[in-house]
């Protein structure tokens, strides 16, 4: 048996990464990995890698990693309104100006996909991590996603299962197959700033056995308090306290 612990975008989240690792360190998995977006809309992007590299968990580039690391200009997005694109930017900005250059070369490091392989009755059983989807790591796959084409997207990467984050939202998903046995779409939800409606740390977790694919969602209540002040106290508009505040 094989666990294997997945999680995504902490977004500068200290006190919910702790939370997830703390939990994990209960659990103990196989293997860890992180599927990205590490920075933004809190005010820890350095100390997040930091922890992250010192647990020496793979990591993802998300996004936000890639626009920090690269320097990309903040694209608006139809689905935001001017207030929340204004605060995108400020927030960008603030991680702009934290951010160490040791920890920015880190970011521009980052893979864009890890293939992780097992073994199942002599079958190989094939699991893709990616951040957005396979295509890009800012396109958005959610549950509702239609199913031909995530469903093509595994079979153009030979994947049985394929786990992505970006989203914020967390799903499990069986993809029906025209002739094999059924596939799975996996999002791992966010650590650091979930949209499903409370303030909870979200990471998954995967068994692994000869014959078996155990899947849970794992979602932890942290001190959201503490990272409502941070936002407060620091140069991140007040715009991501509110929008934690509200999922208490």
């Amino acid at each position: 048996m094989s666990r294997i612990a997945i999680f995504s975008d902490v977004h500068g989240n200290l006190p919910a990464l702790k939370t997830i690792l703390a939990d994990l360190d209960l659990r103990k998995p196989d293997q860890v990995y992180c599927l990205g977006d590490l920075v933004d809309f809190a005010p820890w992007p350095n100390e997040v890698i930091e922890l992250l590299q010192a647990c020496r968990i793979p990591c993802i580039m998300g996004n936000h990693d890639e626009r920090i690391a690269y320097d990309h200009e903040v694209i608006p997005l139809k689905k935001h309104t001017e207030d929340e694109t204004n605060a995108r930017i400020q927030a960008v900005d603030h991680t702009r100006d934290a951010i160490s250059a040791g920890n920015k070369d880190f970011l521009g490091k980052l893979p864009q996909k890890i293939r992780l392989n097992f073994t199942q009755q002599g079958q190989e059983l094939s699991i893709l991590l990616v951040h957005g989807s396979t295509r890009s790591n800012e396109e958005y796959i959610y549950e509702n996603h239609n199913e031909a084409d995530l469903y093509q997207m595994m079979e153009d990467e030979n994947a049985d299962v394929l786990i992505m984050g970006h989203t914020h939202q967390s799903y499990i998903r069986k993809i029906n197959t025209p002739d094999g046995p059924e596939k799975l779409a996996l999002n791992c939800g966010s650590v650091g700033r979930s949209k499903e409606g409370e303030a909870l740390a979200t990471y998954l977790l995967l068994d692994i056995g000869t014959t078996t694919l155990t899947v849970e969602l794992v979602k932890l209540p942290y001190p959201v308090e503490e990272t409502v002040e941070a936002i407060l106290a620091s140069g991140i508009p007040d715009f991501y306290a509110n929008f934690l505040l509200l999922q208490r």
